[in-house]
C-alpha cells in the first residue's frame, strides 16, 4: 500500500508539474506522447540500495581521473598512435584525430583547461567490485535532472517516513549542477574578459534541453554569466576569428565552449559542422572539451590505459594508480587471438563496444558471437574500430518506474555516475574535485543503459 501510495503522490507531482518551477525543470522534449510537447524525466519511484564504501571508493577516485585525463590529453604522440588503427577505419574518430594533428601542427598552447567529466561504474555481484564501465568527457549529460531527482526521493521518504522507516539522511547530497556551473565560471573568470559569454553547442533536435537549461540558469543566477546555445551549423554561418583568437559567434565573444552535442557522427551531416569544430578548436576559448580531452575519453584509451605499465606513464603516486586500476575491469583490443576466440566461445561474458558515445551502440551476445566470426572470416581491419570489455553483472532488485506518466513494477540494474571537475590554467589547479552523482536504473533484460536513448531511467542512491 505504501508503494502504490507513493505512485499516486509522485502521479499528482508530475501532473501538475508544469505550473511548478521545480519539477518543470524535470521536463524533456516528448517526442511520442500524442498531443504533448514536453514531458517528465523518466525516473525509479525510491532510490537504489548502494554500498557505502563503494560510493565513497568512486569518489574519491574521481580527482585521480581527472589528472589522467588531463595529462593523457597532453601527450598527442600517444593519442594519435594509440587510435592510429581505429583511424583507419572508423571515418568519425579519424575526422576527430585530423583535427587533433592540426592543432598538434600549429602548436597551439590550451592554458586554461576545462573538464566536466562523468565516470560510471557498475558493482559486479560476483566480485563485489566497483568497476568502471567508461569515462565521459564530453556531454556529461544530467546533472541538473538528477539532483532534482535526488531532492525527489529525499522528499518522498520524509513524506512516508513511519511507513518505509527509511532516513532521507542516507540519500547523498547532491549539487552536481551547482559544482559544474561553479567550475564553468572560474574557467570563465581565467579567461578574463567580463562581457564574454559561455556557448552551449546544442543538438538541433534536442530532447533533453531542460538539464542544460538548469545548468545555464545556475550559471546566470549565481555567477552571472550568461550563455548562447547554438548548433554546430550556426556556428559555422555566425562565427569568426578575430586576429588575436577571439571567437565571435552572432555577435558575442565566446569565452567558454560547452559541448552537449558534437560527439556522435550523426551531429557531422555535413562539412559545415566539421568547419565549426576546427574553428572552436583554433581560437582561444576554453573548450570543454577540447579535442585532446575529447579523444582522451574514447573506449580505445581506454583499453589502452588499462594495459600494464601505461598508467605509470601518466601518473606518479603508486597509492593513485593502485586506486584507479582497481577500477578497470577486463579490456582488450580485437587483435588478441586468445580474448576472442574466448568472446566467440563465451559470447554473454563480453561487451563489443565502438568507439561512441550516447548509449545504444554497443554489441552482446549473439550479436557478438556473430560480429567476431564475420570480421575473423573476411580477415579485414574493422575490427580496429571496437574493443572488447569484461561484461559485468550487477545484483538484481525489484523497482517501481515512471515513464510518461504511468508507473510499472519491473526487475532492474543499476549504474553509477560520479561527476568531477578539473579547471587548470597554466601549471595552477583551480579545481579538482567530485560534483554529485547520477545512478541510472534499467530493466534487468535490457543491455543498454542510456537515459536519453530511452533505456534507462534517473534514479538516486540510498547508502546502506
Amino acid at each position: 500500500m505504501m508503494l502504490w501510495s507513493g505512485v499516486l503522490f509522485v502521479g499528482f507531482l508530475l501532473g501538475t508539474g508544469i505550473r511548478r518551477l521545480k519539477l518543470s525543470k524535470e521536463l524533456t522534449r516528448s517526442g511520442r506522447v500524442p498531443g504533448v510537447g514536453l514531458v517528465h524525466a523518466p525516473i525509479s519511484l525510491l532510490p537504489l540500495p548502494f554500498p557505502e564504501s563503494c560510493w565513497k571508493q568512486a569518489c574519491e577516485v574521481a580527482p585521480i581521473f581527472n589528472e589522467l585525463i588531463d595529462r593523457v590529453s597532453l601527450d598527442g604522440k600517444f593519442l594519435q598512435d594509440s587510435l592510429s588503427r581505429t583511424k583507419q577505419v572508423d571515418a568519425f574518430t579519424s575526422r576527430l584525430l585530423d583535427i587533433h594533428a592540426t592543432m598538434l601542427d600549429s602548436n597551439k598552447i590550451e592554458d586554461i583547461r576545462l573538464g566536466l567529466h562523468r565516470s560510471d561504474y557498475m558493482l559486479d555481484e560476483q566480485t563485489n567490485l566497483l568497476l568502471q564501465i567508461e569515462l565521459n568527457t564530453i556531454s556529461s549529460s544530467f546533472p541538473g535532472l538528477s539532483c532534482l531527482v535526488s531532492e525527489l526521493h529525499r522528499s518522498l521518504l520524509h513524506q512516508f517516513k513511519q511507513h518505509l522507516v527509511l532516513d532521507p539522511g542516507r540519500i547523498p547530497q547532491n549539487d552536481a549542477v551547482g559544482r559544474f556551473a561553479e567550475a564553468m565560471a572560474k574557467a570563465w573568470i581565467e579567461y578574463n574578459n567580463p562581457t564574454a559569454v559561455v556557448m552551449v553547442v546544442v543538438q538541433t533536435e534536442e530532447r533533453n534541453m531542460y538539464d542544460q537549461h538548469w545548468l545555464c540558469t545556475v550559471l546566470k543566477e549565481r555567477y552571472h554569466v550568461r550563455s548562447i546555445r547554438k548548433t554546430l551549423a550556426e556556428i559555422d554561418a555566425q562565427g569568426n576569428l578575430l586576429p588575436d583568437g577571439t571567437l565571435i559567434v552572432d555577435g558575442e565573444s565566446v569565452a567558454v565552449v560547452y559541448f552537449r552535442a558534437g560527439y556522435a557522427p550523426t551531429d557531422y551531416p555535413s562539412e559545415s559542422e566539421w568547419k565549426a569544430r576546427l574553428l572552436m578548436e583554433k581560437s582561444s576559448a576554453v573548450k570543454c572539451p577540447s579535442i585532446s580531452y575529447h579523444l582522451a575519453g574514447t573506449k580505445k584509451i581506454q583499453q589502452e590505459l588499462a594495459k600494464p605499465n601505461i598508467l605509470e606513464r601518466f601518473l606518479e603516486n603508486k597509492e593513485d594508480i593502485a586506486k584507479v586500476r582497481k577500477c578497470f575491469a577486463g579490456l582488450w583490443s580485437l587483435d588478441d587471438s586468445n580474448i576472442i576466440k574466448d568472446a566467440i566461445e563465451r559470447p554473454g561474458s563480453y561487451v563489443m563496444k565502438p568507439q561512441r558515445e550516447g548509449g545504444g551502440n554497443n554489441i552482446y551476445g549473439d550479436d557478438l558471437k556473430l560480429a567476431l566470426e564475420r570480421m575473423e572470416k573476411v580477415g579485414n581491419e574493422e575490427n580496429a574500430a571496437y574493443i572488447l570489455m569484461q561484461r559485468i553483472f550487477p545484483a538484481i532488485s525489484p523497482a517501481i518506474l515512471m515513464r510518461e506518466g504511468v508507473s510499472f513494477n519491473d526487475n532492474v540494474v543499476s549504474e553509477l555516475g560520479v561527476y568531477a571537475a578539473y579547471v587548470r590554467n597554466k601549471d595552477k589547479v583551480i579545481v579538482n574535485e567530485h560534483c554529485g552523482y547520477l545512478m541510472r536504473t534499467k530493466v534487468s533484460s535490457s543491455n543498454e543503459g542510456g537515459v536519453a536513448a530511452g533505456f534507462a531511467v534517473l534514479d538516486s542512491v540510498y547508502l546502506v
